[in-house]
């Protein structure tokens, strides 16, 4: 790939303080948080990979995001806690390159995936008697491909156009990672076709999984209606709050971000939104698919004994 301006070999992450005493508090969270990243999903993935009982479309979808959330924190994470202590908050052309490929594909890829665990949730509930035969392995294994195919196809079209420009003047990023919207700030020239194939990939990646996700909730939504006892329905309900939030959290920060208009777009006050679905969110879908999940749970307890 041709970059647009040769003399640009670096940029400099700015991250969300200057002062040198204050860097210390970012590095103790981002560390603790990391670090129970990196626990939570590895101890979902052993749990879900050891128990039999486990090995269910549901859990196999559940396994995968942590997999991917995973590999997704640890993008940004090793590079944010090296900035924090250290004087040097440079990043190569070609690492900043890497960087944005990779967390434009992983977020893409959680996007399908989520929406395929809708269709999962839908399944379940609305087609019981089905169920078994329609998640099959082969149709669990296809929807995990296209996911990631789909997401990292998008990212390589959408990364080789940002990185095609002419990066003029000031090299500073003001962020904690090389992100879409401040490196479109540093892009100087002419950037014809670049807020159409915005809007293409927005459409694609996020609304159109979105649209998905709420056509399946609204007849997963009608199936419990029509559950006459409570109990049955609150159980019904139960199996899938836990994507409910999750697809809430997610979708919402990055909605929040990337669907506003240009002018109300703020650097300093996206940093926190931003840092939540790259950094806190891989933490919390652990703690969010197993905090109340009795399978879960016997899982842990057997494990232990």
């Amino acid at each position: 790939m041709q970059r647009g301006n040769h003399s640009v070999t670096e940029f400099i992450l700015l991250g969300f303080t200057t002062n040198p005493m204050m860097q210390l508090v970012p590095f103790v969270l981002f560390l603790g948080v990391y670090s129970m990243t990196l626990v939570g999903n590895t101890i979902l993935i052993v749990l879900i990979c050891h128990d039999s009982r486990l090995h269910t479309p549901m859990y196999f979808f559940i396994g995968n995001l942590s997999f991917l959330d995973l590999w997704l924190s640890s993008v940004y994470t090793p590079k944010i806690l090296v900035n924090c202590v250290s004087e040097d908050k440079s990043i190569s052309f070609a690492g900043c390159l890497c960087q944005f490929f990779f967390s434009a594909g992983l977020d893409y890829t959680e996007c399908y995936l989520l929406a395929a665990m809708a269709y999962d949730r839908y399944m379940a509930i609305s087609k019981p008697l089905l169920y078994a035969q329609v998640m099959s392995i082969k149709l669990c294994a296809f929807l995990l491909t296209a996911s990631y195919l789909g997401g990292f196809i998008n990212s390589s079209v959408l990364t080789k156009k940002t990185f095609s420009f002419d990066f003029c003047g000031d090299n500073v990023i003001d962020d904690f990672f090389c992100d879409l919207l401040p490196l479109v700030e540093l892009a100087c020239g002419r950037m014809e076709g670049y807020q159409t194939l915005m809007y293409f990939l927005l459409i694609s990646n996020v609304l159109t999984p979105v649209v998905f996700i709420l056509a399946s909730y609204l007849f997963i939504i009608a199936t419990i209606l029509r559950i006459r006892s409570t109990q049955g329905r609150l159980k019904a309900f139960s199996t899938c709050s836990s994507h409910l939030l999750s697809v809430t959290l997610y979708y919402g920060s990055i909605l929040y971000i990337y669907s506003r208009p240009q002018s109300s777009y703020s650097l300093s006050r996206d940093k926190i939104v931003s840092a939540f679905y790259t950094v806190v969110f891989p933490m919390l879908n652990p703690i969010i698919y197993s905090f109340r999940n009795k399978d879960v749970k016997e899982a842990l307890n057997k494990l232990c004994r």
